[in-house]
């Protein structure tokens, strides 16, 4: 590939045949020179990481906003760019990862690589898709409906402290009944106090909604997660048992860590600390939210940013 190759691909024009076919796909769609630059983002990437294509096209894939995560939490722009093997072999790709939101929260996507190859089969350019890979979580009624009878968190647009007490009411007598068995997580945002004294309340009220829509991101559709009060946020998790629990606090813990709030030249972001416990016959739900809280306050007395479980003994 000669130097003056790149300068050669597509060019992005608003009015081509292909433009318009690709800014009408329902995929997130973004295409990527050589020179690791953006050079098309397309309708459907723009609803679904929140960025205008004006705040996109010409970044450096390394420097994207998105700051991709891998499975195991790596940053694939930093550790093991997908984009530049690609680029290298000619080979196409597909991962599962973690892309953030204008927002600052996590959602999990599935990404494809595919090399734009020339007439010698060299690749000239990649083309990236993104598509969400997990159901979002829906409440049992609308916010609208929730809002009436008192179970909305306006903040967060998740169910509240009465929907959460509530639904741990049914998951408990289901579980006594049926041996339906079920895990909680009670989770508290750390140095909340610093945000707001750093930031003010404004601020810190969007990276509790950043914080809850990562959370709500990244739980199976059927399982649900609020905001108990204040900074503080409890899911409960379904058919898993003690090493599943742990694996999907841990999860959240690191896709939270790894979420922020842009700001001028810098980032403000925050970490979580967690208690996990499966639920209990002899549990009620008092019983079982104050022995996640216990663990969650452990957790932050460890040192933070961290999830501590206890086993389930029956």
């Amino acid at each position: 590939m000669s130097e003056n190759e790149p300068e050669q691909i597509f060019r992005p024009s608003g009015d081509s045949f292909y433009e318009i076919l690709l800014d009408n796909l329902q995929e997130a769609i973004n295409l990527i020179e050589p020179g690791l630059q953006v050079i098309f983002w397309n309708q459907a990437a723009e609803s679904l990481t929140g960025y205008a294509r004006a705040e996109v096209i010409g970044k450096e894939c390394p420097k994207n906003i998105l700051l991709d995560l891998g499975e195991e939490g790596l940053h694939l722009c930093k550790d093991t760019c997908p984009v530049r093997q690609a680029l290298k072999d000619g080979r196409p790709r597909s991962l599962e990862a973690y892309i953030q939101h204008k927002d600052g929260y996590r959602m999990p996507v599935m990404m494809r690589i595919i090399p734009v190859l020339n007439q010698n089969k060299e690749p000239i350019a990649a083309l990236e898709t993104y598509q969400e890979s997990t159901p979002k979580v829906s409440l049992p009624l609308k916010p609208s409906d929730l809002e009436k009878m008192d179970l909305l968190d306006r903040l967060t647009q998740s169910g509240n402290r009465r929907f959460l007490e509530m639904h741990l009411h049914s998951r408990l007598e289901e579980m006594k009944a049926y041996g339906l068995k079920f895990g909680i997580l009670f989770i508290n945002i750390d140095d909340m106090q610093t945000l707001n004294d750093s930031y003010g309340h404004t601020v810190a009220d969007k990276v509790i909604r950043m914080i809850s829509q990562t959370l709500a991101s990244n739980i199976r559709f059927f399982e649900v997660v609020g905001r108990w009060e204040g900074q503080e946020f409890l899911a409960v998790l379904l058919n898993v048992d003690d090493s599943k629990l742990d694996l999907v606090g841990n999860k959240l813990r690191l896709l939270v860590e790894q979420s922020h709030l842009p700001d001028e030249d810098k980032f403000i972001k925050t970490t979580i600390s967690a208690g996990a416990t499966m639920a209990r016959v002899s549990d009620t739900v008092q019983s079982l939210v104050k022995r996640a809280q216990e663990l969650a306050d452990h957790s932050k007395w460890l040192g933070k940013n961290q999830v501590c479980l206890k086993i389930s003994r029956d």
